[in-house]
């Protein structure tokens, strides 16, 4: 089921930018929830500085590895060797690991977060193992639909600029916050759409 704010934020932007008029006509997919914080939060560690297609080969070994259910009490029964078999590197294994024992002894709890500003979820997020602003900003988006996220770390969301935009690569940082501004308060649409100009496939984690 969309966000509540999808079709609204579609004819805002529209209004707003005319490339993006072009790029939410092109554009086929929509935002969901999984519906599973753990699931969201170990694919965005699984995903840091690797391609998509890296990212995809390693989750599915990784969701086998689990036997098709990614859960803290699984995870916590598995071996840092083991998650390195998957293709997770020791940081990242370590990463994931940490996270299953904080959420099963409740000493980080994803339901504060509902009621958090972006920012202070953010904070929030990044005081786990592995956790940086780009992996918040990807729960914000993917578990928890915020629809304002601008994650001007990403690579593909970067990259997506310099193509639509005529920009050369890495854009100009003034040029990604003159969009940031214009798109807000849906730059989270704004950008599935430009990631989806680049790979001709809906995101999701």
């Amino acid at each position: 089921m969309k966000p509540k704010w999808w079709e609204k934020g579609k004819r805002y932007l529209a209004k707003r930018d005319k490339v993006m008029r072009k790029l939410l006509v092109a554009y086929k997919g929509h935002l969901t929830t999984r519906k599973n914080f753990f699931y969201s939060l170990s694919r965005s560690i699984i995903s840091q500085q690797i391609s998509v297609s890296a990212a995809d080969s390693v989750f599915s070994k990784f969701e086998k590895k689990c036997k098709g259910k990614i859960k803290p009490k699984i995870v916590s029964k598995l071996s840092i060797s083991d998650l390195r078999k998957c293709g997770l590197s020791r940081m990242k294994a370590k990463g994931i690991k940490s996270l299953a024992k904080k959420i099963l002894d409740k000493s980080f709890d994803p339901k504060l977060i509902k009621n958090m500003s972006d920012e202070d979820a953010i904070n929030y997020l990044s005081s786990l193992k592995q956790i940086g602003r780009w992996s918040s900003e990807m729960v914000l988006i993917f578990f928890y639909n915020r629809p304002n996220i601008w994650p001007v770390q990403d690579i593909g969301m970067l990259r997506a600029i310099s193509n639509n935009y005529k920009k050369k690569y890495l854009p100009p940082n003034f040029f990604v916050k003159k969009l940031q501004k214009r798109f807000s308060p849906f730059c989270t649409l704004a950008v599935m759409a430009l990631w989806y100009s680049v790979d001709n496939e809906p995101v999701q984690y």
